[in-house]
């Protein structure tokens, strides 16, 4: 159950609806092998940099002196508009010129893995929700959902051709605008969570 929860947690984090766009309309013009070498290389950064933030929130909070409660509310109120944008959003193509097999290296890790897969919103998502984790087991189960959302969402990439053909372009901009009004609950939560907790009045010794 705690699994199932973290990785509901993950999958909407990582807007995978909203990167399938990105991915599909920044990919125009070029082969379906390039495309799955393109999606397994956004994978693995993408990965690579959720495992950082993941990790080192606990120490990055205590080297500034932030409270994770006033991160919640911070980090709540970016990804509440990271939800909006999605909403909000006709996902306008971004295409890569020209073609260029090289040019897509280049695209791997930014803008693909940082900022459309892991934007501000979702960054401060996974700050608080490493700092909150607080055993080992739980810090263990966290990186596995963590991970198999991120296959999930690699394997998306991967099929991306696929998946357009089958279902429209259409489509999954509307999935991405329902995936945009889960974020925006998830960061209502965490704005209130932190609030209430500044709200707690601790009793007199």
């Amino acid at each position: 159950m705690i699994f199932l929860n973290s990785f509901l947690k993950f999958i909407f984090l990582l807007t995978p609806f909203f990167a399938l766009s990105m991915f599909l309309s920044m990919t125009q013009g070029h082969s379906t092998l390039e495309k799955r070498h393109l999606a397994i290389r956004v994978g693995l950064a993408a990965l690579a940099i959720c495992l950082i933030l993941f990790f080192f929130g606990r120490w990055l909070f205590e080297a500034l002196g932030i409270t994770i409660d006033s991160f919640r509310i911070g980090g709540g109120a970016l990804l509440f508009l990271s939800a909006v944008g999605l909403v909000n959003s006709n996902a306008i193509d971004k295409k890569n010129p020209g073609g260029d097999p090289s040019a897509l290296k280049n695209i791997a890790v930014v803008p693909l893995a940082i900022p459309v897969i892991v934007g501000p919103g979702t960054t401060a998502a996974l700050l608080v929700l490493g700092a909150e984790t607080a055993t080992i087991s739980a810090m263990l189960i966290s990186t596995l959902a963590m991970a198999f959302a991120l296959f999930i969402l690699t394997a998306m990439l991967f099929l991306a051709s696929w998946i357009e053909e089958k279902f429209g372009h259409h489509t999954i901009v509307v999935l991405s605008k329902i995936t945009g009004l889960i974020l925006a609950a998830m960061a209502a939560q965490m704005i209130f969570t932190g609030v209430r907790a500044f709200l707690v009045v601790t009793p007199a010794a």
